[in-house]
């Protein structure tokens, strides 16, 4: 039992912050697992002209891929605190990183790298469960949001019909507070589609 656990901690950590040929192998196989709730997300972003886009928790880089093809999107930077799979995005966007489209940061949320009202656009998918500080990860993304900019983070509530009520807990006890107390605008939850029987929502805002 105690080996099983240390098992299911230590794949559960590779989620988080893969590494190695493992990690590498975690993040083509989120890439796959996540690809209907990732589409969904684009198209709800509602591309303008000229945007330019953060994705926290860019893993692998098929997000930021799909969006550097996109004509409305001038530049889009991905962030993630793994070096391995900032290795992996780079492989997959190499010609959209060599022409400037795509550029890749290693770094935390809570402590953004960037300078404030950059991204008229900031996308995460299914990354919030790892934020350690919710509060102070919500203040960066407020701070680097362009005035009238949105936010859409993407995640999953429950499986096959049950919600789980930890994560339910979090967003409407913890998230929408922070982001209502944070000034973020027009704070609600858009549902999206079933993905392998989870359920997908998203909380958007804007400044």
């Amino acid at each position: 039992m105690k080996i099983r656990k240390q098992l299911l901690s230590f794949v559960e950590s590779q989620y988080e912050n893969p590494r190695g040929v493992l990690g590498w192998y975690m993040g083509e196989k989120m890439i796959h697992q996540h690809k209907r709730e990732t589409y969904w997300s684009i198209e709800k972003l509602n591309l303008q002209e000229d945007e330019h886009l953060l994705e926290i928790g860019c893993g692998a880089g098929y997000g930021l891929q799909l969006l550097a093809e996109k004509s409305a999107v001038r530049k889009v930077t991905g962030l993630d605190i793994s070096h391995t799979i900032l290795l992996s995005s780079r492989i997959r966007n190499k010609r959209a990183l060599r022409e400037q489209k795509v550029q890749l940061v290693h770094g935390s949320v809570q402590n953004l790298p960037f300078s404030d009202r950059v991204f008229s656009r900031i996308l995460s998918i299914h990354s919030i469960y790892f934020w350690e500080d919710l509060h102070k990860a919500m203040s960066e993304i407020y701070r680097v949001l362009k005035p009238g900019g949105i936010v859409f983070i993407t995640l999953s509530d429950g499986k096959d019909g049950m919600k789980w009520k930890a994560i339910s807990s979090m967003v409407e006890d913890n998230l929408i507070p922070t982001m209502n107390q944070l000034n973020f605008k027009n704070v609600s939850i858009e549902r999206g589609p079933s993905s392998r029987g989870y359920h997908t929502i998203a909380v958007l805002g804007k400044r």
